[in-house]
């Protein structure tokens, strides 16, 4: 067939095909036109999903009269002139083809009067068009601003309306996308409408905490932790919820880049990497994030929804986001409260209301196979007088020394713990339950511990910073340790040597189907783990790909795996009987070392029953 120029209704439903995908998409390249006229205010009004009519009104300055047939050509903007201007986009849209890519496949109906240099034009001027048909602009009754109505949208694009969603399904995504843009921009009024019934309405707000939780609950109030940081031209600024709020997609982080609502694999990696080891791997933290930087250092124009962005400098700014929330996080008391729920009877029983959902089993089914039964048998812990080293690890000599120097009955928070963290009541005693689970007490009521996941927290802890150093020490074997193999954990092997070797592990192939483990982690080696059934899990887990480590970033997500899996081998189990001195050890290492309220896997090391929540229960309030 011979090249021949594609006619103009063409060209404009295939870049329709690129910018409107759903009703959703309409919805969010008008509020976004109306946002860049400096609207204030912004009305949206659908029906049926938006298949049927979808209106946006706005009082922004407006599109004069003679330019209204040009708002509907293609790439015709007032956003934009030179090719310079692309290096620092400054306005949501630039394209110059929201209006005309609408067009080619709705009924569109256009209403504005302008206001220029703070005067209001006399008349508002009304231009229709519908596919490639265009009407000339005509007087028309108006408020000073702009209203765009989209009726019968895709009506003649066949393929797009038989993907259309039910009404409800489309309604959602519109809320979704209005939802973000309202973050972004607190300081316009927003509503929308849905079938004549109003499903949003927020007043003009200087405070986007305050928008952020008109959207998601008044009630998150308190689980809000504020960050920020500025660097340069580069400001970092928003909210995260406390690991207890995860959620179980990541729908609920909102990204703002220089108030335009994006999403981004490098910041989505950096909020995540910074709840690592807080929250089990299959949930997802509530985040809001809002980025501030030169229009130089980010592209905005690397996707035709301008949904997705490209920074100048993608590894300062992951490292940036990365940081500021990992150390507000590490200045919070992040301990869930289990509150206790009364019944008709008066009695209570605990609620998993701020407990962090987890697919992971309880300790007491998960570790050892040990199960309880029969009344609590305890343990009570009196602040240790022993010198000796226990089987465990557990360092007494340096237990006792740091109890000496804190006052009587206080294990104050060492160097890497804010002063704000709560502190165990040492002189009160500990109990153990079930060999289990550690209870005493805080400032703000009873604490109830699961020894097994502190004590794999203190492992990892203490595991990560030996490495921070340098490499793991290594204990030599007397006899190689054997492990019958095959080709696909050899070559699981290899990929994985640079980080056997950095924690201490030398294995080699002796013939075709052995591997000899030569050399093993002395902190593994001195806790009786076996060489070759670690080696073996370790090389099960690489073949089955949790190991991968290729990529941005992946090689310091292996590594924490295998330092957690370490931690969790090395860790007291639930159904060991504790020494009084071990009690009071690990309780104290909780308030040294980063992270204590959850183990590596995310679980909650600890819970609190606060004094006014037993007081309630007790009737004395």
């Amino acid at each position: 067939m011979p090249i021949r120029t594609l006619p103009a209704l063409l060209v404009n439903q295939i870049a329709a095909g690129e910018v409107i995908e759903r009703p959703a998409s309409v919805v969010k390249e008008l509020v976004e036109n109306s946002l860049d006229a400096g609207a204030t205010r912004v009305d949206v009004a659908v029906e049926q999903g938006g298949n049927q009519l979808i209106r946006v009104s706005d009082n922004g300055h407006g599109i004069p009269g003679d330019e209204l047939p040009l708002a509907v050509t293609p790439h015709a903007t007032s956003k934009l002139a030179t090719v310079q201007q692309l290096a620092g986009i400054a306005t949501l849209g630039f394209r110059g083809e929201a209006l005309a890519s609408i067009a080619a496949v709705s009924r569109l109906r256009l209403v504005s009067r302008a206001t220029i240099d703070g005067r209001t034009a006399e008349e508002g001027r009304v231009l229709e068009a519908s596919g490639d048909q265009i009407s000339a602009a005509a007087p028309a009754a108006s408020a000073a601003g702009t209203v765009v109505e989209v009726r019968d949208l895709f009506f003649n694009t066949p393929a797009r309306r038989k993907y259309r969603r039910s009404a409800a399904t489309e309604f959602g995504h519109i809320s979704d996308v209005m939802g973000r843009i309202a973050i972004a921009w607190p300081r316009a009024s927003i509503t929308l409408s849905h079938n004549g019934r109003t499903a949003l309405e927020l007043v003009a707000d200087d405070s986007p905490r305050r928008r952020f939780l008109n959207l998601i609950g008044a009630d998150l109030d308190d689980a809000m932790i504020e960050f920020e940081q500025i660097q340069g031209d580069v400001r970092v600024w928003g909210l995260a919820a406390v690991p207890s709020m995860s959620r179980s997609t990541g729908k609920f982080q909102y990204v703002t880049v220089n108030r335009r609502p994006v999403r981004d694999r490098n910041l989505a990696h950096a909020v995540r990497e910074a709840f690592r080891g807080l929250m089990p791997p299959d949930r997802h933290p509530l985040c809001l994030l809002m980025l501030e930087l030169a229009g130089e250092g980010v592209d905005v124009n690397v996707h035709p929804t301008k949904a997705e962005v490209r920074f100048a400098e993608p590894g300062r700014i992951h490292a940036m986001v990365l940081n500021t929330i990992r150390k507000r996080l590490l200045g919070a008391d992040l301990t869930p409260t289990a509150a206790l729920r009364p019944t008709s009877t008066g009695a209570g029983d605990l609620a998993d209301m701020d407990r962090p959902s987890t697919a992971d089993a309880a300790p007491a089914a998960r570790d050892a196979g040990w199960r309880g039964s029969g009344a609590a048998t305890g343990t009570y812990a009196d602040p240790p007088r022993q010198t000796d080293r226990g089987p465990r690890g557990f360092d007494y000599d340096q237990m006792r020394r740091v109890m000496a120097e804190q006052p009587e009955g206080v294990a104050e928070p060492g160097p890497t713990e804010p002063a704000l963290h709560s502190h165990v009541v040492a002189s009160s005693g500990v109990l153990q339950i079930h060999k289990c689970y550690l209870v005493t007490q805080d400032e703000q009521g009873i604490l109830i511990v699961d020894q097994h996941a502190l004590h794999e927290r203190v492992m990892f802890e203490q595991l990560r910073d030996r490495l921070r150093r340098s490499d793991l020490e290594s204990q030599r074997l007397l006899m190689p340790s054997p492990l019958k193999t095959d080709a696909k954990r050899l070559a699981a092997l290899e990929s994985l040597r640079p980080l056997l070797k950095r924690i201490g592990i030398d294995a080699e192939p002796s013939g075709p189907a052995i591997l000899a483990i030569h050399a093993f982690p002395s902190f593994l080696f001195e806790r009786n783990v076996d060489p070759a059934q670690f080696v073996e899990e370790l090389l099960d887990k690489a073949e089955d790909g949790q190991f991968d480590t290729d990529g941005e970033h992946a090689e310091e997500a292996a590594l924490h795996s295998i330092l957690d899996m370490m931690a969790c081998k090395a860790a007291v189990k639930a159904g060991d009987d504790l020494k009084p001195q071990e009690l009071c050890e690990l309780l104290s290492q909780r308030d040294r070392i980063e992270r204590s309220s959850a183990c590596p896997h995310g679980r909650p090391t600890t819970i609190r029953l606060t004094l006014q929540d037993l007081e309630k229960q007790f009737g004395r309030r």
